[in-house]
């Protein structure tokens, strides 16, 4: 790869100066693998692709741009920057991005995807919609141009947006949405739309409203593929529903996994079926009536004059109806492979450590998920889903059966830091784990206490196995 003049490039883009770190010490416990920063002071990166060109393939959400990371190295180039993305805390902006399958193999399809929010409003404080857009690369003037909108106007908010974008090998390509964060904190008196299907009509006028807290399958033009599923009897863009914030997805051969964010417990590790229900917000985790009681807080009496909702604990003295997750039959309901954490009914969200605050809550608030190989090189990693989480700054590994269709055993944890790990990304020939982190945030601490000092700030981290 080239050398480039960061000072001048970064001057055009103004983003903070990141180089090559001159420190290259992680501090893990760990000690069966070495470890490094790559690079840091990244806009707050958010997904990780490995191109053809043997470089890491970037975006950084609150940069709004994408760019390219030599993996050896640490060398940096911005390729493109989305001047029409809305980029806010916190998790607004440049999002996800894939791959066209046939991308630098000599078939002119060199085309990147990306998914990022935006705004109409002149003076707009959150993202209204969503939009998925294709950019063509010149891999000799090393640059991306033509931006061409895909799908337009999905829905979007300030919070919850997913958008994690993947290519299946059926050339598709799946889009997870979140709820918006609808029903908790500044948002507490939207009603979740992760159950709702759109009607014909709606499809028909563009209305992609209710596709919130869903996956979708798409057409690499947009349109809906003649063998999506029938829900409620209506074909759309929708794979499969019942989401919070699926901020990861990853592809074993045919099977598709995710990972789904909890309210005050039950991250979800799924494997996603076409024309599935995952159950938000009726259902978080197990339908097992364990500490999660679902409470449409919209139909609270003066709702907009009522304390906010964390989703978790009821303000005192609002009355509320609270449905257990027994009580309701949902169609096609589909259990979660694996939960973090599921917890028992009676237990204290109310930990004084954290002054009651989400930190201390038994949720890690998973944001990606990779497959290592089963005949990797890291042997003690072989055939198992590896798991990112914001809380903790911990890679989770969970074993899967021969079959890759069901969790074996427990969860591993690995690479604990002081950091919000945002991706995972698996090295082609398997010999490192390349994770990137979040460039501010709140995290429980490796001493146990809350912190919001991060070790490595908009950074990527480089493990390998000693």
């Amino acid at each position: 790869m080239k050398k480039f003049l960061l000072t001048t490039l970064l001057a055009a883009i103004t983003l903070p100066v990141h180089s090559v770190v001159e420190n290259p010490n992680v501090i893990t416990e760990d000690a069966g693998f070495k470890s490094s920063v790559l690079i840091d002071n990244l806009n707050n990166p958010w997904e990780m692709l490995w191109g053809a060109d043997g470089n890491i393939w970037l975006t950084e959400r609150q940069g709004k741009q994408i760019s390219i990371v030599n993996p050896i190295s640490g060398e940096y180039k911005a390729l493109y920057t989305f001047e029409n993305a809305f980029a806010a805390p916190p998790h607004q902006g440049l999002l996800g991005m894939a791959l066209h399958p046939n991308f630098l193999k000599g078939k002119k399809e060199d085309y990147v995807y990306a998914y990022y929010t935006y705004t109409n409003a002149e003076k707009g404080s959150a993202s209204e919609f969503g939009k998925i857009v294709r950019l063509t690369y010149d891999a000799q003037a090393q640059n991306l141009s033509d931006e061409t909108i895909i799908l337009d106007h999905l829905p979007a908010g300030d919070d919850h947006n997913a958008g994690r974008l993947i290519f299946g090998k059926d050339g598709k390509l799946y889009l997870s949405l979140g709820d918006n964060g609808y029903n908790q904190y500044a948002n507490s008196c939207k009603e979740i739309r992760s159950q709702d299907i759109p009607s014909v009509e709606q499809i028909v006028q563009g209305d992609f409203d209710a596709y919130r807290g869903k996956i979708l399958r798409i057409n690499t033009d947009g349109s809906i593929p003649e063998d999506n599923p029938r829900i409620n009897e209506i074909k759309s863009h929708i794979y499969a529903y019942g989401f919070r914030n699926p901020q990861g997805l990853v592809f074993v051969n045919d099977k598709l996994f995710n990972v789904d964010q909890g309210p005050g417990t039950d991250d979800e590790v799924n494997l996603v079926e076409a024309g599935a229900n995952y159950g938000w917000p009726h259902i978080a985790g197990y339908q097992d009536n364990q500490a999660y009681q679902y409470i449409n807080y919209s139909k609270v009496e003066n709702c907009d004059k009522a304390p906010q909702y964390d989703g978790a604990v009821v303000p005192q003295g609002v009355q509320v109806i609270a449905q257990k997750e027994m009580d309701v039959e949902l169609n096609h309901f589909k259990q979660p492979l694996k939960t973090f954490f599921t917890v028992p009914t009676g237990y204290n969200f109310n930990d004084p450590k954290c002054n009651g605050e989400y930190i201390c809550w038994p949720t890690v608030a998973t944001t990606s998920i990779a497959y290592y190989p089963k005949d990797g090189k890291i042997k003690s990693f072989q055939n198992a889903l590896l798991v990112t989480g914001v809380k903790t700054g911990t890679l989770y590994r969970l074993p899967l059966d021969a079959n890759a269709k069901q969790v074996q055993g427990e969860v591993v944890t690995h690479f604990r830091t002081d950091n919000r790990y945002r991706m995972v990304l698996v090295s082609p020939d398997t010999s490192k784990i390349y994770i990137a982190t979040d460039s501010a945030g709140y995290i429980m601490g490796k001493d146990s206490q809350p912190t919001k000092e991060m070790a490595n700030k908009g950074a990527i981290l480089v493990f390998e196995a000693k």
